[in-house]
């Protein structure tokens, strides 16, 4: 199972991060029931995709993968978002179970990466 999801999650980002193409990445690998759980979405496929196609559409912006970690049925993809590439973006982290060869649930922990830190770590190396 894990490294059937390992493909899966592998394709579902190459579409969905990189190509910023989150219709095609939904139509692809995300099921008719998906629920959502980010608190600023309503649920459902279509709704996420109704804010996602004009944030992910934006000239410039950048989604860079830093890692993808698996725990079957679930998978976590960390990230440095920037939908603004004038901005420091935010890092996020984004869980997805997967039933059945699609994935069926999203939850998310996104925080804005600081102007200026106490911390010299980068929180998103």
């Amino acid at each position: 199972m894990s490294e059937e999801l390992r493909a899966l999650i592998a394709d579902f980002v190459e579409l969905f991060y990189v190509q910023r193409k989150p219709r095609a990445a939904f139509e692809k690998h995300v099921s008719p029931d998906y629920v959502q759980h980010s608190p600023g979405l309503t649920d459902g496929p279509e709704a996420a995709l109704r804010m996602l196609e004009p944030l992910f559409g934006r000239e410039g912006a950048r989604f860079e993968v830093k890692r993808i970690l698996i725990d079957a049925p679930f998978a976590v993809v960390h990230l440095h978002g920037r939908p603004d590439i004038s901005q420091p973006g935010v890092a996020v982290a984004d869980f997805y179970r997967v039933e059945q060869g699609k994935i069926v649930e999203h939850w998310d922990v996104i925080q804005p990466v600081p102007e200026t830190r106490i911390n010299p770590l980068d929180m998103i190396a």
